[in-house]
């Protein structure tokens, strides 16, 4: 049973295709709405952090 709660991007327009994200203290979890599957990748908020650091900055 999925009990993440999602939130989704503030950078989402008005399509189809969003990125959804479900934080919890020691685990991120990130979906796209435009993916039939609803694959689910789970990564820590540390290795989150660093990708976002690594995307911001370029």
């Amino acid at each position: 049973m999925n009990t993440h709660t999602w939130q989704k991007s503030s950078y989402c327009g008005q399509g189809e295709s969003c990125v959804h994200i479900s934080a919890a203290p020691d685990t991120i979890h990130l979906t796209e709405s435009a993916d039939p599957a609803r694959t689910v990748l789970t990564t820590t908020p540390a290795a989150f952090a660093a990708l976002l650091d690594a995307v911001s900055a370029r």
